[in-house]
This record gives structure tokens, sequence and C-alpha cells, in this order.
């Protein structure tokens, strides 16, 4: 798969740095020239020069990428190298770095973001999740603010526990997608009895979310 990445400081290096080890080719867009040695990556190619500038994606071929990971430490530049890569060059998927969380809300489909990703909110989730049992959280905003991948741990006591996932009726437009149980990945089945202490992954609409926090978590405490 080949993919642009504009940005190519820590974050941009980093994720060029995983995708190169999973075998991936991989071009960095950068203002700076400094930060093609500074990097340390090997493996991956350069083009020095402002990805919001449309001769410089241009000469990045961008149409010939599968995916745009917008990177960089600037949200209006994000947007604007997500906007050009769908309405210009067609590509296929962007992911767009949001720096400033009140921001979140420009990155949709509008902007041409395809997943739009916070740091700052998944480090949140990410912490809430580890303590938070038995409630529902938040970990990902997926297609354009439409989709989200949620989490919940069953605890012990809860109706959801020893049922069968095939017996549930979950809410329309929500997917149970994977159990991790002791450390380990489940791949979900009618047939597959929850225990406590599972993690159950969803993915589900944003009004679906809702629904699927009203039957996990009800306010009686049920």
């Amino acid at each position: 798969m080949r993919v642009v990445i504009a940005g190519a400081g820590s974050v941009g290096s980093s994720i060029a740095r995983e995708l190169l080890a999973n075998g991936h080719e991989i071009l960095l867009v950068d203002t700076k020239p400094e930060v093609v040695s500074r990097s340390g990556l090997r493996g991956v190619k350069w083009l020095i020069g402002d990805a919001c500038e449309l001769a410089v994606l241009q000469e990045a071929h961008l149409e010939t990428a599968e995916v745009l990971v917008a990177a960089t430490g600037d949200d209006k530049a994000n947007l604007v190298v997500s906007l050009l890569a769908k309405s210009e060059f067609g590509v296929g998927r962007t992911v767009a770095r949001v720096n400033n969380p009140k921001n979140d809300w420009l990155f949709d489909e509008s902007w041409g973001v395809d997943v739009a990703v916070s740091t700052p909110r998944i480090m949140t989730a990410l912490v809430e999740e580890a303590v938070e049992t038995g409630d529902l959280v938040r970990l990902l905003t997926l297609r354009s603010g439409q989709t989200t991948l949620v989490e919940f741990t069953v605890p012990a006591g809860h109706w959801a526990d020893a049922r069968r996932l095939g017996s549930v009726s979950w809410p329309a437009d929500v997917s149970v997608v994977s159990i991790i149980r002791d450390t380990r990945p489940i791949t979900p089945s009618d047939d597959d009895v929850l225990e406590a202490g599972d993690e159950v992954f969803f993915l589900a609409t944003v009004d679906a979310e809702e629904r699927l926090r009203a039957l996990l978590v009800p306010e009686d405490g049920a």
C-alpha cells in the first residue's frame, strides 16, 4: 500500500516507522530539509515542500496513494491537505491529526477527512477504559464522525454476564466486532457467552451508541 504522510515530526515519523515495518511504501512530505537526517528513517521516500500547495502534492503523485495521513502540528494545514487529497486527487482514505480538541468538529467529510485522530481524546478514552468497568467508553470516531468504536468491560453481576451474544437484542446499527478475554482477542459469534471481565468492542453510529449505552448502562443500575 502506498501511503503519503504530510508532516515528518514525531507523530508523522512514528507512523512512517510502523507502516514501514509492515511492508508499506511511504512518502514523507515536510517543509524542513533537516527532518530527513533527524528522523533516522531508512527506506522511506522524501519530498521537501509544503503539502498545502497543489504543486507539491502533484509532485508527490498523490493520485497513486491509497492513503493520505495529515500529521502536521497545524490543524489548518491538516484540513487543507485532507481536502485537497479528496477533492483534487481522489485519495480513497484520509486520516487527519487533530492537535486542538476544540477543532474536532471541523474534521469531517466536508473537509475531506475520513478518520480524525485526537491524541488527547484517545488518551482520555484509554484512561477511562482502564478504570471505568461497567461503562461504555468511546475510543475512536470513524468515517466523518458518523461511526464510533466503543468499549464495554462486563462487570461481575451485570445482566450480560453469562449471556450468549446471540440472545441479546443489540440496537440497530451496532456490531460486536471483538472480545478481549484474558488478553486474548476473540472473533465474536452468536454462540459466544460473555464473562465478567470481558472487554467487548462495538462499532456503532452516533445515535446507536446512545441506545447501546442505555442497554448496557441503564440509569437504574440494573
